[in-house]
């Protein structure tokens, strides 16, 4: 095989798209996007194809205990630790076709197009499905990579539960992805990642690429209420003990909270779940997740602050209890400038857009950034419309950002 790559190679590009094709297939959404929560059936039949791909394109696949999949393409040096290139194929309850998806399958385009030119880089290079990024149905996000890069056990990962009461560790292995390879402790040489924006920046400035230079503080918690359930009826209002009353007075506070740090900051409130939740009886019990963001730590850190004593004044105000089942953070990560800079030269070199950007969303980059050197890469998103079944991506710029992409990975891994 050779060993340096020729002049101006290139990706497929019919082929990354006929890829991208082939997965808005699996797990149509109600409007005609992609409903592929994590460990569904049809998260089993997009691994299955992944897996058939990698393994097509001469790849040694292997599958960790949290159910991430690693696709390897052998290096000349072939005990160097990997450049790991990837993202994620799960999807949102109501997700677009490029979210995460675009990022494992412009990985499987650079191992396809290194074989087809019969190439082969100094070192290996892995490209990974990281399992539950999304955390739509099990919470919280990124959890697979979390626990890669050490910061939670695989025991922790197993214990996780959908609203259902279903267990994570009894999806994968019902869905038959309960690997057997440890999760983590290994050496990467680096990670890089290629994520579509989320937002309309780029196209706002017509650019290709998006350098991403950092990330938005994000500080989520699940907090839970408890009331008591009685009648709708001739329940007093000052015997009530409302736990969605005390739920709605803290989300509305949560909002308000945003609107103080609007337009850099912003809170949210995403989910809520009550039970009984039948007409005719108040509900004892709620529990909500929100997040607070912001460019600035102590900026997040003050949002917070903030929030949590909304949360019991709201308790107090509605009469019931409450607690903090649950908290993460993420985000404002600085990613490697060597690889960051491999990226801006590969722009530089194609004539390709570029600029430096912050990220908002959060992506299994940074994690992974805690344990390797580590380069998250945009692409634009039409109108930013993400989290949304109408999601979209202009396909000459991605041609042009997965050609960037495929340069940088590549100079990373021949050097």
């Amino acid at each position: 095989m050779t060993t340096t790559t020729r002049p101006n190679l290139s990706i497929d590009a019919d082929r990354l798209w006929s890829t991208l094709d082939r997965s808005a297939e699996i797990g149509v959404g109600k409007a005609g996007g992609l409903r592929r929560v994590a460990l569904s059936d049809d998260d089993k039949i997009m691994r299955d194809q992944f897996v058939e791909w990698c393994e097509g394109a001469g790849c040694q696949v292997t599958v960790d205990a949290a159910g991430s999949i690693f696709a390897r393409r052998a290096g000349r040096d072939d005990d160097l630790p990997p450049v790991v290139v990837g993202s994620h194929l799960d999807t949102q309850a109501a997700g677009g076709r490029f979210d995460g998806i675009l990022g494992v399958l412009a990985g499987l385009e650079i191992l396809r197009t290194l074989e087809d030119n019969d190439i082969t880089t100094r070192r290996p290079i892995e490209v990974v499905n990281w399992t539950n990024e999304e955390g739509a149905r099990f919470a919280p996000p990124m959890a697979a990579s979390c626990v890669f890069a050490g910061l939670q056990t695989v025991e922790w990962l197993h214990d996780l539960h959908d609203d259902d009461g279903i267990r994570f560790g009894d999806e994968l292995k019902r869905i038959g992805y309960l690997g057997t390879a440890p999760v983590g402790g290994r050496e990467l040489d680096s990670y890089f990642e290629l994520h579509i924006e989320q937002d309309d920046l780029m196209e706002k400035e017509e650019k290709s690429v998006g350098v991403v230079t950092g990330g938005y503080m994000s500080h989520a918690l699940t907090c839970v209420f408890h009331g008591e359930c009685a009648h709708t009826g001739p329940t007093e209002m000052k015997k009530r003990r409302n736990a969605m009353i005390g739920a709605s007075y803290f989300l509305a506070a949560v909002n308000d909270i945003g609107w103080d740090y609007e337009p850099i900051g912003r809170t949210s409130a995403s989910r809520m779940q009550i039970w009984p939740n039948k007409f005719g009886i108040l509900p004892e019990y709620a529990e909500v997740t929100v997040d607070m963001r912001h460019v600035e730590r102590d900026v997040t850190n003050e949002m917070v602050a903030r929030t949590r004593e909304a949360l019991e004044e709201a308790a107090k105000k509605a009469n019931v209890d409450c607690e903090i089942t649950a908290e993460w953070t993420f985000g404002d990560e600085v990613f490697d400038p060597v690889c960051t800079q491999l990226v801006r030269d590969a722009a530089t070199a194609r004539g390709v857009s570029q600029m430096d950007i912050k990220s908002i969303a959060g992506h299994d980059a940074y994690y992974i950034s805690r344990i390797a050197p580590t380069a998250l890469v945009f692409s634009p998103c039409i109108d930013g419309i993400t989290h949304n079944e109408a999601e979209d991506v202009p396909r000459e710029a991605t041609n042009d950002a997965v050609n960037v992409f495929f340069d940088a990975v590549v100079a990373r891994a021949d050097r």
